[in-house]
């Protein structure tokens, strides 16, 4: 047995060195992800705390995955602060958009503007005599759910808050 003293050379040193060497922060966060995961596998969706604490646990497990790799996402939790929005957003209207572009808004002589479900009906409710078609990968019945969302919102909800 060599001295502890005495410098470590070829495969011992080596593994030392890999003994000691430091994870990468792809590694651990990896590693902090799939704990979270296995602990909130099993939830119990009758229990809102445990809910409420799973989805805590799943988000930071993702946001800790993205940050690894230099793709971190803005805390705001605003979409609009990840680029651009659906081309019936309103400029002054601040919300994000509740997912991908539904429909398209027809306008009376034929322009239209795809758009989500949230900016979508807001357009709608917003101008006269347009309608919604739905979009080819659209869910089905998406027109008529953002056609009766406008018509439970006041005039041009983008100014006036929430709409509702």
């Amino acid at each position: 047995m060599t001295s502890i003293r005495e410098p470590l050379h070829g495969a011992e040193a080596d593994a030392v060195r890999e003994q000691l060497r430091e994870p990468s922060n792809l590694t651990i966060s990896v590693n902090v992800a799939r704990l979270l995961l296995a602990q909130h596998e099993q939830v119990d969706h009758r229990d809102l705390y445990a809910v409420n604490r799973a989805h805590g646990a799943l988000a930071e497990a993702l946001r800790l995955v993205l940050r690894a790799v230099d793709a971190e996402v803005p805390r705001s939790g605003k979409l609009s602060d990840l680029g651009e929005r659906c081309p019936a957003a309103q400029a002054d209207d601040p919300s994000p958009c509740d997912g991908p572009p539904i429909v398209t808004v027809y306008a009376p002589r034929g322009e239209g503007a795809d758009g989500c479900g949230h900016h979508a009906a807001q357009l709608l409710a917003a101008t006269n005599n347009t309608h919604p078609v739905a979009l080819p990968d659209a869910p089905v019945g998406a027109a008529s759910e953002v056609f009766k969302a406008a018509a439970s919102l006041r005039y041009f909800a983008a100014h006036q808050g929430d709409g509702r």
